[in-house]
């Protein structure tokens, strides 16, 4: 059975399971904002449709801007990628050949795209259900290895770890000569946001990934960022392609990032949603994790895998996200995306169904 190593398109789940997609299916799989992109994107689409006629700026320099001015960091801090996806692929190709380190369970492609690289990755997995960031028990290996990824906020538990934890580990790192990669992708749906963007501007070994697409629901055009120090930027951009933000991307992320209420609406919502959902589980006997986030882990305790309950929701149309290739955690939880106040309620519906019949 060869599941699919990521969220969202349910078809590839359905087939790789051989079975019959129903009609109507609700992706829980993937963790986007439920609320979807801001209306000024659609509000403005029509206008930029002339902009599909020339080439986009290769300095990506309008957004770079308008990041820089909200993150209170200089533009040459910066480097614009295609997605968070290709942030990590260049990452990956700047330390192509060495020994680096995920701290599990983390995003599946730190370690997918650094061994497309030909690096050896040592896995540090952290134990459930609390994960833990235990930093000094990790600091003999930090000493083995060129790099280390920490994905914080976490994908997939929804966890946040403490500002002491992520500090002891960036010193440790500095200390090892370790450069520290810190995934900050879901930071922003935080209730509190906490962000180690600014460290780049006095610490060398420090790099920041970061995502536009998840808080703003854009993720079909891709757009990320690496924040880092000036000198490291320009040598892990070396292999970064020309025009890899296309002019659509750009102009969407300007716009983004300049409507200020839709992230703060978008934790109001999150925060109150979650809660809630989690009131339910524990009604009926579910285990979750601590989440922070829009998304969390589930799983039935008194099942060893989750496969049984997997399947069960995927024949009621209610696609959750495997956690097969996630080290730590194989197939011991699902990974569950808050969406809007029906869906969920759908996915609570046939959890209780589940309870009674199992």
């Amino acid at each position: 059975m060869q599941l699919p190593e990521h969220g969202s398109n349910a078809h590839y789940v359905y087939g790789a399971l051989n079975m019959i997609m129903p009609e109507k299916v609700i992706d829980f799989s993937v963790n986007i904002n439920p609320l979807g992109a801001p209306g000024v994107l659609q509000e403005k689409w029509g206008g930029w449709f002339t902009a599909i006629n020339d080439y986009p700026d290769p300095h990506v320099s309008a957004l770079m801007a308008e990041l820089a001015a909200q993150e209170n960091i200089p533009a040459s801090h910066l480097l614009a990628g295609n997605g968070a996806a290709e942030v990590i692929a260049l990452v990956a190709r700047y330390l192509a050949g060495s020994k680096i380190a995920v701290i599990h369970p983390a995003f599946s492609e730190y370690a997918a795209a650094c061994r497309n690289e030909g690096c050896e990755v040592v896995e540090m997995v952290l134990a459930a259900p609390e994960w833990n960031l235990e930093v000094p028990a990790l600091a003999d290996k930090l000493q083995e290895v060129k790099a280390v990824f920490l994905c914080n906020p976490n994908n997939p538990t929804g966890v946040h770890y403490s500002p002491e934890k992520v500090e002891i580990l960036m010193e440790i790192c500095k200390k090892t000569d370790t450069l520290c990669i810190i995934d900050e992708a879901f930071y922003d749906f935080l209730p509190e946001p906490v962000t180690y963007i600014e460290t780049v501007l006095h610490q060398e070994h420090i790099l920041i990934i970061r995502s536009l697409t998840k808080m703003y629901s854009i993720a079909g055009l891709r757009l990320g960022f690496l924040a880092g120090s000036p000198a490291l930027l320009q040598e892990i951009g070396r292999t970064k392609p020309h025009w890899s933000v296309n002019a659509l991307a750009m102009k969407a992320g300007v716009a983004c990032l300049q409507d200020r209420s839709h992230a703060a609406k978008t934790r109001m919502f999150m925060e109150a949603e979650r809660m809630a959902i989690f009131q339910e589980l524990k009604k009926l006997g579910f285990e979750h994790s601590s989440s922070q986030l829009n998304f969390y882990l589930l799983r039935d305790t008194a099942l060893t895998t989750q496969e049984k309950l997997f399947r069960y929701l995927l024949k009621q149309g209610l696609v959750l996200r495997h956690t097969e290739n996630f080290p730590g955690i194989e197939g011991q939880w699902l990974r569950v995306a808050v969406k809007q106040p029906e869906a969920n309620k759908k996915l609570l519906e046939a959890l209780a169904v589940w309870t009674q019949e199992n």
